[in-house]
């Protein structure tokens, strides 16, 4: 049986990988702003992709995913993909926060502005429910195994 944390960070692979893999499109299509390129420009080193990647791999594994771990039975909602999303808008908010307190004022142009913040939103909630749903289901199986092994009903 896996810990709370370890689920969460397994989660948060899964929910990271699938971030990527639609950040990775955008980068070669040029839609909107990627998002490591906003997170380069926060800490100061703009245009600087692998340090977005690196920063955006780390806090989606090691932070966003134990964090949810830990915060998904006080989440106010019913499904675990419901939570997700909206743990993920509130990493959203927090992340917008510091943008407008930390970033550039031109971390956001006039040409990309509101379609970069619509995107971040959307990839955001798509990592909210594949974090959910996978959590969810480590969840279930563990449940399931417990059950097995001592052979009758889970105490909780």
């Amino acid at each position: 049986m896996m810990s709370r944390v370890q689920k969460g960070l397994v989660a948060g692979v899964a929910a990271t990988v699938a971030v990527s893999l639609l950040e990775v499109p955008n980068l070669f299509l040029n839609w909107f702003d990627p998002f490591q390129g906003v997170i380069a420009n926060i800490i100061g080193m703009p245009g600087n992709l692998a340090v977005g990647w690196a920063i955006h791999v780390f806090s989606g594994v090691f932070i966003l995913g134990p964090l949810f771990a830990i915060l998904c039975p006080r989440l106010p909602t019913d499904t675990p993909e419901t939570k997700g999303i909206v743990f993920a808008v509130g990493a959203w908010v927090v992340m917008m926060g510091a943008i407008v307190m930390l970033g550039n004022y031109r971390t956001f142009t006039a040409g990309a502005g509101f379609g970069t913040i619509g995107w971040l939103l959307v990839t955001h909630a798509v990592f909210g429910i594949v974090l959910g749903n996978v959590y969810a289901r480590l969840v279930s199986r563990d449940k399931r195994q417990a059950a097995e092994f001592t052979g009758g009903a889970i105490a909780h």
